[in-house]
């Protein structure tokens, strides 16, 4: 910030005090959201978990490679009680049966940790009309609709949903020049927890609305999978955004739409 208000391109502490001396006595230092300490508190409460449920997924895809190496291939079907019990059976090496034994021990001991990570995060939901606001959406949860509470704070901080779609890093890179314009991958200089969750809780919105559906398979096919799973998660967080700041559910939202009470709108909300 100190360095796009500077004129010249010098670097000393006293011309950076006094920029900001300035700034203070002309009442144009910018705004900084700063989150409360339960705020923080329950952002580590999120990271947590996410990172116990990395743990796991990394566990159960070693898991699978040993079942893949013996002949059995059955997906989600390795984690119920014949799969296990298939998995068990197989005659290995010492170290190789070894490792089995300790994944095992692992993945046992990180379910019940998730479970309870889980439960702590659906009560503290239940404590935030916001987020069960949110929760309302297709497609969103309550990790996805917490996490959202958490990192946005206050919804009036944004104007439009451009900003938060930036505020997230949602939004490409661009090179431009001229008459010559270049957009490059989103910037991912937003909260990382927040933009995985969105593009999770994005896929599940798909499969349950049709409309959703139907543009995610339109940019599939013109861009790509990737980029059109990123194209949704973007078109999820306005959505959340807008029943955010407007205090409302999906039904409303679906009622009124995210542009309600403006100028030129047909409907309006008094």
């Amino acid at each position: 910030m100190i360095h796009a208000k500077r004129v010249r391109k010098q670097k000393t502490d006293r011309q950076d005090a006094q920029l900001i001396l300035g700034w203070l006595l002309e009442d144009r230092f910018p705004q900084i959201w700063v989150p409360s300490w339960e705020n923080r508190d329950l952002g580590q409460l999120l990271w947590h978990r996410h990172r116990r449920v990395q743990a796991r997924t990394r566990i159960m895809n070693q898991l699978q490679a040993v079942a893949i190496n013996e002949g059995l291939r059955c997906k989600k079907r390795l984690w119920g009680e014949s799969g296990r019990e298939q998995l068990e059976a197989f005659r290995l090496a010492p170290w190789a049966s070894r490792r089995r034994e300790d994944l095992l021990k692992l993945l046992d001991g990180l379910n019940p940790t998730i479970a309870e990570l889980t439960q702590a995060i659906e009560q503290e939901v239940e404590k935030c009309p916001e987020a069960q606001r949110l929760r309302t959406h297709p497609g969103v949860g309550p990790l996805t609709a917490l996490a959202f509470v958490l990192i946005i704070g206050r919804a009036d901080r944004f104007q439009c949903g451009k900003q938060i779609a930036s505020y997230l890093g949602l939004v490409p890179l661009e090179d431009s020049s001229g008459n010559r314009r270049r957009l490059g991958h989103i910037t991912k200089q937003g909260n990382a927890l927040l933009r995985f969750l969105l593009v999770e809780a994005a896929q599940v919105t798909v499969r349950s609305l049709p409309k959703w559906r139907s543009q995610y398979l339109h940019l599939t096919m013109r861009r790509g999978r990737k980029i059109a799973k990123v194209a949704m998660a973007r078109k999820l967080a306005v959505r959340l955004y807008w029943m955010m700041r407007q205090e409302w559910d999906f039904g409303k939202l679906t009622k009124f739409g995210s542009h309600a009470g403006k100028p030129g709108t047909g409907d309006g909300v008094k």
